[in-house]
């Protein structure tokens, strides 16, 4: 089976970040896993009733579909690969499956003027 599968499928079913599930993470992505990790834990995965928004340290991104909005995607990923993932779509995918996402009640077109 894909590693990426594997990974995906496990965390849904055990619905928390156990060691295995977080090094087949690492293993498959290693710094953007990390990276996703850390933001899952520190709770910057958030859904709005528009989008689903990562904070990274300087800015906001949004992510729908595995694609997003930073210069990582943009730039960076192999478009042939649907599993070179930036770390904000790795880590929405992990927030997702262990129920770790930020709801709020409201649309981020809205809260981004705030910004």
């Amino acid at each position: 089976m894909d590693p990426e599968v594997d990974w995906r499928t496990a965390l849904a079913d055990a619905g928390e970040l156990s060691p295995e599930v977080t090094n087949a993470i690492l293993e498959n992505h290693g710094d953007r896993g990390q990276r996703a990790i850390e933001a899952v834990t520190e709770s910057r995965v958030k859904q709005y009733r528009d989008f689903t928004v990562v904070v990274g340290h300087g800015d906001e991104y949004i992510v729908e579909d595995d694609g997003c909005t930073c210069e990582d995607a943009t730039y960076n990923l192999d478009d042939d690969d649907p599993t070179d993932l930036c770390w904000h779509a790795i880590a929405v995918a992990i927030a997702k499956r262990i129920d770790a996402v930020d709801h709020h009640d409201m649309w981020y077109a809205d809260v981004r003027e705030f910004i």
